[in-house]
């Protein structure tokens, strides 16, 4: 597949369909394909012939590992004395990290900052992570990888990327394939890769399927930033959705997302508990707060999705035990 690096190119291109399928490629290596279900609970819930794309089911619990996995193919081809690869992380992409360094031999270290998902913590380090935490949120985070990286020679994978929107868009590979009428599909945005990687495979394919992402409302930058067409930092006030608790959008991202997608909108802590609540009763699955966010999302809108197909992306099952548990036994 070609190989660039959006992070730090003038420009982004999404990825074309053949670069896709040559990502999808790398990563069946690894992992097995998700699927996508139509739950009829869900769907008699919002009126809607509903679909669940279940990157929760992932062997990560997770997407991100589809990127991690075609990011470090990519980068032992170009750099192939490399030692070791550093990464800033609320969890998902960590894991993704070191489960692919792991894989390519190399040494991976992951900060995360303080307070982080104890459960998340266990699950990098249990993949050989040298686990560092810093910070009170995921931007001081990543400041620190980038100066450990400097120090130790160490290189620093980006939390958004074209490598990594290639491999994620692999998901939506797989969920077009399978469900080709979709009306809408909502998607969660943490940095981007996910709703990038839709709307790659959406306008690839031809299809007129409408492409919402959905942010945290407590962490607004993307809906600011999409608002204003220029990076918008906002403050994160603590929310469930660590995997959304991002404080400055990725500038390449928002152009992007800005171009394909059809709307943004957010959500507020209450309506992703409710939703993690629902996918559970009505499907039996484990979300974490993002991984429940694109329902969240769909619930706002059911009125106006009434009678259409739709989809929704648990991008990851990754809560913490008591917190899941907690939120079961809220009414």
């Amino acid at each position: 597949m070609t190989e660039r690096s959006g992070a730090s190119a003038a420009t982004f291109l999404l990825p074309s369909l053949e670069e896709i399928k040559a990502a999808a490629e790398i990563v069946y290596r690894a992992i097995a394909p998700t699927p996508q279900i139509n739950w009829p609970l869900l769907s008699a819930r919002i009126g809607a012939d509903v679909w669940v794309k279940h990157e929760n089911h992932s062997p990560l619990g997770a997407f991100k590992v589809r990127g991690g996995l075609v990011y470090m193919e990519s980068l032992r081809r170009r750099q192939p004395a490399l030692r070791g690869v550093i990464a800033a992380t609320r969890g998902n992409h960590g894991q993704s990290v070191a489960f692919a360094a792991k894989r390519a031999g190399l040494r991976s270290v992951i900060v995360v900052p303080h307070g982080n998902s104890a459960e998340k913590n266990a699950a990098m380090r249990a993949l050989g992570a040298d686990l560092v935490e810093f910070g009170d949120d995921f931007q001081e985070a990543y400041e620190h990888a980038a100066s450990l990286a400097n120090k130790q020679q160490l290189h620093l994978v980006p939390s958004f990327d074209s490598l990594l929107v290639s491999g994620v868009a692999s998901y939506a590979l797989e969920l077009f394939r399978s469900v080709s009428d979709l009306d809408a599909v909502y998607v969660p945005i943490g940095l981007g890769s996910g709703i990038c990687g839709c709307i790659a495979v959406r306008d690839a394919l031809g299809l007129k399927t409408e492409i919402i992402g959905v942010v945290a409302a407590s962490a607004p930058t993307y809906l600011l930033s999409l608002a204003a067409g220029s990076v918008i930092p906002a403050p994160v006030q603590p929310t469930i959705a660590d995997g959304m608790a991002c404080r400055t959008a990725d500038s390449l991202a928002v152009r992007a997302i800005s171009a394909g997608a059809s709307r943004i909108m957010a959500v507020e802590e209450s309506d992703i508990r409710e939703a993690m609540r629902c996918l559970f009763s009505d499907t039996h699955n484990t979300a974490e707060g993002a991984g429940a966010a694109a329902l969240a999302g769909l619930f706002k809108d059911a009125g106006q999705m009434r009678g259409k197909s739709v989809a929704v992306v648990l991008s990851g099952g990754n809560v913490d035990s008591q917190t899941f548990g907690e939120v079961l036994l809220e009414k």
